[in-house]
């Protein structure tokens, strides 16, 4: 599994199958609470650590979110589970359509100026915060959306009809603000999707990959939902603005 440096150690704070954590984001003008405005990071080196001093600050500090966002995506792959899928080249379709999903929603929010894939060939398959961080500098992005997604299926078979099949996916993001370092927000959201094969699917591998691919939709859109509210800057549950 490919995951980022530090990552798993952020996650254990996020158990539950269906949770979020969003940092307390200051007015657009002066300091929140009396509280100094992060504007610059405060890790002071390569491998991403802080002073003690600097952890003080951190945590007596307000964050900021840009009113123009240009954001990167950078995709983890979690999803060894090719096995579900047609074939190969159906395989890469899903995956694009994952990314496109992403992107989409992304858009959709009126604080979001462009939205760019970060490619492979910039970063390491295990990039560390740092990696990314930097990597975003170079392409002048102010935020960085970072997701993995794992997901699995099983079926019940029965005598007489055709095979329940139920998949699950778990969604994982995070959004790295690249002038300060910080992660304002991140969530994981678990989906299941339950559904039998369907007349024009030739076997039963061709309907699991459906399945499957359903499942991780329903996680990827109520993931995103949750980061464009904490982007715009609405509470959960408040009317989606016109």
């Amino acid at each position: 599994m490919k995951q980022l440096t530090l990552l798993p150690a952020m996650l254990l704070l996020l158990a539950s199958c269906h949770t979020s954590r969003q940092m307390t984001t200051a007015p657009e003008q002066g300091t929140f609470n009396g509280d100094t405005i992060i504007t610059q990071s405060l890790f002071t080196d390569r491998a991403g650590t802080i002073s003690e001093e600097n952890i003080q600050k951190t945590l007596d500090g307000s964050y900021r979110l840009p009113s123009s966002l240009r954001v990167a995506v950078v995709r983890l792959e979690n999803m060894p589970q090719r096995r579900s899928f047609w074939n190969d080249e159906d395989y890469a379709k899903t995956q694009q359509s994952y990314l496109d999903l992403f992107t989409d929603k992304f858009r959709q929010s009126p604080k979001v100026k462009s939205v760019s894939l970060v490619p492979d060939i910039l970063i390491s398959k295990s990039p560390s915060f740092t990696v990314i961080r930097e990597t975003a500098v170079r392409m002048q992005s102010d935020v960085v959306l970072v997701y993995s997604i794992s997901s699995d299926i099983y079926s019940k078979y029965k005598v007489f009809s055709s095979p329940d099949m139920k998949a699950y996916a778990t969604v994982q993001l995070i959004l790295l603000d690249v002038r300060t370092g910080l992660i304002p927000f991140s969530t994981v959201i678990t989906k299941d999707y339950l559904s039998k094969k369907k007349k024009d699917e030739l076997d039963t591998s061709e309907a699991m990959g459906r399945v499957q691919k359903e499942a991780v939709l329903a996680a990827i859109g109520e993931t995103s939902r949750k980061a464009i509210e904490f982007l715009d800057g609405r509470q959960p549950g408040d009317v989606s603005r016109n």
